[in-house]
């Protein structure tokens, strides 16, 4: 069946428009169902900051209960929270609502599997069809579950300190006299990461962690870089990270106020990892939109590079499949599979400074191991996107300004996964020559599909 609800990362929308209370409480029924089969399931329920998640998360977990599962709720925790806690502590599963990097005014809700691993694509599917059976969901929501079938609504204590505790045991490093701001996007870390990072020994500086409800995300975090950087610069901080709104991805600012991206963290703990025998295979995994600087930094270093496609339950398939232990995206979504099975901004930022603080030179200069690639990334309007790999057209002439190119440059097209859009990721030696390569193409992409 095809999905109505479920996108590359569960479901996320407007709320209160398309993530309705209504939808809420009937996805908390269909995974209670999925997940609990026979028996009640017992769900952690976490959130970020917005003002709707607490509306969401009380439908959500009245689903569960009106299905006689049993809801833990841990209250505000990063993403990465969620998971650590349901695969340590024995749950059938969590649910996440959190709309990530996205304005406030949007929400999300997200699904784990008992191992804390967003739920595999079969069992997402599972979920759907419950959705779209009304007569399931009246089922599941009222006949046959009442007295003591109906679930129960409790705190899960200590949610925050207890994910800390478990991820400083699974990293175990020593930031002892680093200086370092955290800038907390107002959003699901702002909590759990100076807690971290002081207790791992790291002289700590928080900014944007006063969460209101709305300010989540603006103008700061990893989507607004910039006001960090200024903070790093001014209080000559050794570094400064800056996390998005549920925590999951991280990118970082070095003393000079340059932006470090996901590649450049990528390269470095590559090189960290390789020096220390911690690379199995001597392979990380990245995704198509990788910067062709990686690429040549990790070949200079005999580092084998596994490419997949966007998104991050992508890396972590090929991850597996190759026995890499290292993988991630260009947004500082980062997977460490020896200390956990998912993306975690908290986890890549402290292992990026223990690596600053091993080699005891300035990020600056570390990050100087790969050289990056003008990039230039153009949405095209594509109506037809579903021809893409069809259009001979398109193929031919990307063929030719690749050969243009040659090891100097690197083309990729793909359509979107949500929107009419084919997106055109040129990069080569200069920012001219991108713009270019660029304009030639998205020409004869919109002739050809829009």
């Amino acid at each position: 069946m095809s999905r109505a609800w479920f996108g590359t990362d569960g479901i996320r929308g407007p709320a209160n428009v398309d993530l309705t209370p209504e939808l809420a409480l009937a996805v908390g029924r269909a995974v209670t169902r999925v997940l609990g089969g026979d028996r009640p399931a017992r769900l952690l329920v976490g959130r970020d900051t917005r003002r709707s998640g607490p509306m969401l998360e009380a439908a959500v977990s009245a689903g569960i209960a009106s299905a006689g599962g049993r809801v833990y709720l841990t209250g505000v925790i990063p993403t990465p929270g969620v998971s650590r806690l349901v695969s340590a502590e024995g749950f059938d599963g969590g649910v996440i609502i959190s709309a990530s990097h996205n304005p406030f005014a949007d929400n999300g809700i997200k699904l784990l599997g008992p191992d804390g691993r967003k739920l595999p694509d079969a069992v997402e599917l599972e979920v759907e069809s419950w959705l779209a059976d009304e007569g399931s969901r009246r089922e599941c929501g009222g006949s046959g579950v009442a007295g003591d079938q109906v679930g129960t609504i409790e705190i899960f204590p200590g949610a925050v300190s207890r994910y800390v505790d478990d991820l400083l045991a699974a990293v175990k490093v020593d930031l002892s006299g680093l200086r370092v701001v955290l800038d907390c996007a107002h959003g699901a870390a702002y909590q759990a990461a100076p807690l971290a990072f002081a207790a791992a020994g790291a002289l700590v500086e928080t900014a944007f962690a006063r969460p209101d409800g709305v300010n989540i995300n603006a103008g700061c975090g990893s989507t607004h870089p910039g006001a960090l950087a200024s903070l790093v610069v001014q209080g000559q901080f050794d570094l400064g990270l800056a996390f998005d709104g549920d925590a999951d991805r991280v990118l970082a600012v070095d003393r000079t106020g340059a932006v470090i991206d996901g590649d450049q963290i990528l390269a470095l703990l590559a090189a960290w990892f390789m020096e220390q025998g911690r690379l199995p295979g001597d392979t990380v995994v990245v995704t198509s939109m990788s910067n062709l600087g990686f690429h040549q930094a990790m070949r200079e270093r005999g580092v084998r590079v596994e490419v997949t496609d966007v998104g991050d339950r992508y890396v972590l398939e090929r991850m597996e499949q190759v026995g890499a232990a290292l993988g991630g995206e260009q947004s500082g979504h980062v997977i460490y599979l020896p200390a956990g099975a998912t993306g975690d901004g908290l986890q890549t930022g402290l292992l990026l400074c223990q690596a600053v603080r091993h080699w005891g030179r300035p990020l600056e200069d570390l990050v100087g191991m790969m050289r990056h690639f003008p990039q230039l990334l153009v949405n095209v309007q594509a109506l037809r996107k579903d021809r893409l790999n069809e259009a001979a057209e398109v193929w031919e002439a990307v063929r030719q300004e690749e050969a243009a190119l040659g090891d100097k440059g690197r083309i990729v097209l793909r359509p979107s996964g949500t929107e009419p859009l084919v997106r055109v990721m040129v990069e080569a030696p200069t920012e001219v020559r991108c713009r270019e390569v660029a304009e030639r193409l998205v020409i004869v992409v919109e002739r050809a599909l829009a």
